[in-house]
């Protein structure tokens, strides 16, 4: 055993193994008391605090590592992963080491930090080091770099990966020391090279006992190995599994081209989330809310569906006027009645407002994000960007509150489509670049799994850190690219700078609208919504009382089979009135009518169809979800597809057309909607079933009459006696 006592029953073969072998042939000491080293330092260059190395040094914390960090305040000078350096590190290692005292037992790791995460402690890690009975052990990789024509020099192993990796290794301190004392090399050259050079000389490799970790016991360079790499869930705890070597790697380094996918592994590994415990990190070093100025970026940049209502809940959001300064980008001028109307009753309440209008702006959308962003890194008492583009639909008051408390470089509410898996983040990247579905992405979307997510890619709606702004990506054009969307080029510009872009589904924030086949011909173009943006179509213009009326019964008899309930909101009604007055052609009222199969009308009202206004698809939609429920409701055995042979809307005015007389309405049933309010918009009016001598003259606006058509139901509309009276009617059979 690596440290205890051995078993007397293999003692024999062990003597004639030590009688036979040279040392070197066992992979670990033997020892009855077989000990530990305990006197472990890490070191780690690091010349910037990034978000990544935040997280390497919590998950160090956790494990109680002690670490030592190089470089602070220097200016790297070591490239890129892109290309070979990081010279810098071994001159910056060696000069550290040189000022220790030589202790043999003293262990040193030496390892990245920006892309890096501790899985397991040092005890594990110690335990694997001393396991392979070396001196110096380094990280592995599948790939050769920087210099593929040293593969033939490369001695072959066992199992494993063959090639040094230089992103980690752990070793004695004497051994690391006289590894280290020949570099003379500058900042800029390769550490990789350096070390590979050294470990493919068989004098030098063999004179400081260095080995490769070949089965990821201790390390686990994800590039070239990202098919070998799943998450191990264990007892309130997140592993790194190789499943090629059915291994548990201590260290996990996102090397090369692979930061994101060491994200998406730093979202659990080692404990940020479980599923016993859930996100463990989410609560903590939070932002307390004290006098915060925050600028909120506005983006109108197509046409939009209820954009008053975006407005009003811009409004709502529960945050003091006097610290919040608006930026209104608006690119369309069918918005701007929308947006003079909302500064006109509002703007005052803010701090301070700019708009940038549609006229004869030379700003585009791109430039506008970027002139956004930079009004608040020029203004030092801005500590928040919050972007939100119009088509999001922030249902949550808090939200800025929240994501303010998050404490994050950049963080989004995760906002979905309803009924889809759309979302206005993506957990992954394709190798070009575009979209790509994580493991995670519908457990996080569909909110079984909660917490706050490190993503490669938000849109539309997010708080971006003014000192991130300034400090972290002071670049001005952050959303140019030649083969991106704006967005992405933003994603692409933040994360090369090494910021971590964050969604969080902690709570309920909202959803967004679809604006593809948004059309502007008409006056309320978002009563053409049903079919688009049915949930918001129903908040806007369904009776907020609807959703009662099967669970509370709320539904009046006022006279025998004629029902009464809820249907539309007062803003539906005006919008239907004012659409049919917008469109202005009113029938005369004569019998003749060409609109109607057979060109005759028995008992003619002053009328405009839906068709005439391009309203009869969604009007049988609204049928269909809004009537045909409440009909099999109250008339049991019968199902209807609301095939309705007229809907149209009626105009009582007592100069024009006062009254209807009596009549059968040729429907199997009649709904009969009030749009206006009596002795507010008008006087007298009313309908009478002339069978029952039951009138109904005061009817509410947004509520429905319906009632059998053809044969008991005979009724007349009682004169109209002053102002402007008007109804919705549907004529449905069967």
């Amino acid at each position: 055993q690596a440290s205890g006592t051995i078993s007397v029953s293999i003692t024999m073969k062990i003597v004639f193994l030590l009688a036979t072998k040279p040392l070197s042939f066992f992979p670990f000491t033997i020892s009855h008391t077989a000990r530990l080293p305990t006197d472990l330092l890490v070191l780690t260059v690091a010349t910037a605090e990034t978000d990544g190395f935040s997280r390497f040094l919590r998950s160090a914390k956790l494990f109680n590592y002690t670490v030592k960090v190089l470089g602070r305040g220097e200016e790297w000078q070591g490239g890129d992963y892109m290309a070979p350096g990081g010279g810098q590190r071994i001159r910056l290692l060696k000069a550290a080491l040189e000022e220790m005292k030589e202790e043999q037992e003293k262990t040193i790791l030496f390892i990245d930090s920006y892309d890096v995460v501790f899985a397991s402690g040092p005890k594990e890690l110690l335990k694997k080091f001393q396991q392979s009975g070396h001196r110096v052990v380094f990280s592995s990789e599948t790939l050769i770099w920087p210099d593929r024509h040293l593969e033939d020099k490369y001695p072959h192993v066992r199992e494993g990966n063959r090639f040094l990796g230089a992103g980690g290794f752990i070793g004695y301190l004497p051994n690391v020391k006289t590894m280290v004392a020949d570099w003379t090399g500058e900042d800029h050259d390769s550490d990789q090279l350096f070390f590979t050079n050294i470990y493919i000389n068989p004098e030098k490799r063999k004179s400081i006992n260095i080995t490769l970790d070949s089965r990821c016991r201790l390390f686990q360079n994800l590039n070239g190995a990202l098919d070998e790499v799943v998450l191990k869930f264990e007892d309130s705890r997140v592993r790194a599994r190789n499943v090629l070597y059915d291994t548990l790697p201590v260290i996990v380094h996102g090397n090369g081209p692979t930061k994101l996918q060491v994200n998406y592994l730093g979202n659990y590994i080692p404990k940020v989330w479980t599923f016993e415990t859930g996100c463990t990190e989410c609560h903590q070093n939070l932002r307390p809310l004290t006098g915060i100025q925050v600028t909120i970026g506005v983006f109108i940049q197509q046409p939009t569906p209820f954009l008053a209502v975006f407005f009003e809940r811009l409004l709502n959001l529960q945050y003091p006027k006097n610290r919040l300064k608006l930026f209104i980008y608006n690119q369309e001028s069918h918005h701007k009645k929308q947006v003079d109307s909302f500064l006109e009753g509002h703007g005052g309440l803010y701090q301070d407002v700019k708009v940038v209008g549609p006229e004869g702006a030379d700003t585009d959308s791109i430039s506008s994000r970027n002139l956004g962003l930079d009004l608040c890194r020029q203004d030092k008492q801005c500590k928040y960007f919050f972007s939100v583009d119009s088509e999001v639909v922030l249902k949550n008051k808090d939200t800025l509150k929240i994501l303010i408390e998050q404490n994050l470089p950049i963080v989004a509410p995760m906002i979905t489509r309803p009924g889809r898996l759309w979302s206005n983040f993506w957990g992954a990247l394709s190798a070009d670049g575009f979209y790509a579905r994580s493991e995670d992405y519908v457990d996080i979307v569909q909110g079984r799994r909660v917490g706050v997510w490190n993503v490669p890619y938000i849109s539309s709606v997010y708080l971006v850190k003014g000192d991130v702004l300034r400090s972290g990506i002071p670049d001005y054009d952050l959303f140019s690219s030649d083969t991106q969307d704006a967005d992405m080029a933003f994603c692409t510009s933040v994360r090369s700078k090494g910021v971590f872009l964050y969604v969080t589904n902690m709570h309920t924030f909202g959803r967004i609208l679809s604006v593809e086949n948004y059309q502007t011909k008409h006056l309320h173009n978002d009563l053409w919504q049903i079919f688009e943006n049915p949930v918001d179509f129903e908040e806007r213009y369904i009776h907020p009382n609807y959703s009662l009326i099967m669970k509370n019964k709320l539904i009046e008899t006022p006279c025998p089979d004629v029902y009464w309930f809820p249907m539309f909101s007062e803003v539906a009604c005006d919008h239907f009135v004012q659409e049919m007055e917008h469109f202005g052609q009113w029938s005369g009222g004569g019998a003749v009518d060409k609109r109607i199969q057979g060109g005759y009308e028995n008992v003619p009202t002053i009328d405009i169809h839906m068709n005439q206004v391009g309203y009869e698809k969604e009007w049988h939609k609204l049928l269909l979800d809004y009537v045909a429920p409440i009909t099999e409701k109250l008339f049991p055995g019968y199902y209807t597809k609301c095939e309705s042979n007229l809907n149209f809307v009626v105009r009582y005015k007592p100069d024009e057309q006062p009254l209807l007389r009596p009549h059968h309405d040729a429907s199997t049933f009649t709904i009969n909607v009030a749009l206006n309010t009596k002795d507010v918009d008008y006087q007298g009016g009313g309908c009478r079933f002339i069978r029952y001598n039951c009138s109904v003259e005061a009817p509410r606006k947004g509520w429905s009459l319906m009632h059998p058509g053809r044969l008991t139901h005979y009724h007349e509309g009682l004169p109209t006696t002053g102002g402007v009276r008007y109804i919705a009617v549907s004529f449905i059979d069967p």
